[in-house]
C-alpha cells in the first residue's frame, strides 16, 4: 500500500488562494472516489479529473508532506483525510448568518455546510419584521445584539448577506464582535483591518465573466468612439 504521511505544517512561502481552491477540488475527488470504493488513485487520474497536470497535483500535495509513491499512486482514503485536516475540515466551526433574505435563507438550508462542519448557530436580521421567524429551527435575532451572541455562541465565521449599502457596517460589528472569518456575499467590496480573512462570493460579477466569455467567443467588438479631446 501507498505510504502515506502526516500534512506538515508550512513554514515556507505563503500557500496562493489558487493552491487552496484546487486542494478543495482534489478533496472532492477523493470523495467521489472512496465512495466509488476505490482504494489508490494516482495523480494523472485526479489531474484529469480536474482539468489539470499530474505536475501540477503534485506540487500542490508537496507543499504540505510527502503522500504516496512514485508508480503506485496515493491511499485514497489516507490523502482525503490528510487534506480535511489541512483544509481544517476535520473540526467544526460555529457560523453566523447575518441577512434573513433569499440568498440568506438558500445558504442555511444548503446541506453541504453542515456535512463539512460548518453548523449555523446564529440568525441575525436588522429588520424587525424578520425577528423571531425560524429558518431551519434557528429563531433570526436582532442584529443589534451582535456582540452578545456572537461570543455567547462561540461564532468563528461570519456571513454577510446584506444590501450592499450595509455590508461595511455589518462587517465591522462582526470584527468588533471578535470574528476573524467573513464570507461576504453582498455585492460590494469591504474593507477589513489586518488578521481579518474575508472570501468575497460576487455573483453578479460571476455571471458577468460568463457574458464576456461568451461574447467574446463569438467576436464581437464594441465600437470606437472618437478619442477625448
Amino acid at each position: 500500500m501507498p505510504r502515506q504521511t502526516s500534512p506538515t505544517h508550512h513554514d515556507g512561502p505563503k500557500i496562493s488562494d489558487a493552491t487552496v481552491k484546487r486542494l478543495s477540488k482534489y478533496y472532492r475527488t477523493l470523495q467521489s472516489s472512496i465512495a466509488q470504493e476505490k482504494t489508490t488513485i494516482s495523480s494523472e487520474e485526479i489531474a484529469r479529473l480536474n482539468g489539470l497536470t499530474a505536475a501540477q497535483v503534485r506540487k500542490d500535495l508537496s507543499f504540505f508532506g510527502a503522500f504516496g509513491r512514485r508508480g503506485l499512486g496515493y491511499n485514497a482514503v489516507d490523502l482525503h483525510r490528510n487534506i480535511s485536516q489541512i483544509l481544517g475540515l476535520h473540526r467544526t466551526w460555529n457560523v453566523c448568518l447575518v441577512g434573513a433574505g433569499n440568498i440568506g435563507t438558500a445558504l442555511v438550508h444548503f446541506r453541504q455546510f453542515q456535512e463539512q462542519g460548518f453548523l449555523f448557530k446564529l440568525i441575525l436580521d436588522s429588520d424587525p419584521a424578520k425577528w423571531g421567524m425560524k429558518i431551519a429551527d434557528l429563531d433570526v435575532q436582532d442584529f443589534e445584539q451582535c456582540d452578545e451572541l456572537v461570543k455567547r455562541e462561540k461564532i468563528k465565521i461570519g456571513v454577510v448577506a446584506v444590501p450592499g449599502p450595509g455590508a461595511q457596517r455589518v462587517v465591522d460589528r462582526l470584527v468588533q464582535a471578535g470574528i476573524k472569518a467573513i464570507l461576504n456575499f453582498a455585492p460590494v467590496t469591504i474593507l477589513v483591518p489586518p488578521g481579518i480573512y474575508v472570501r468575497n462570493e460576487n455573483m453578479v460579477i460571476e455571471i458577468e465573466a460568463l457574458s464576456y466569455a461568451l461574447t467574446s467567443k463569438s467576436g464581437h467588438k464594441p465600437r470606437s468612439s472618437a478619442a477625448a479631446e
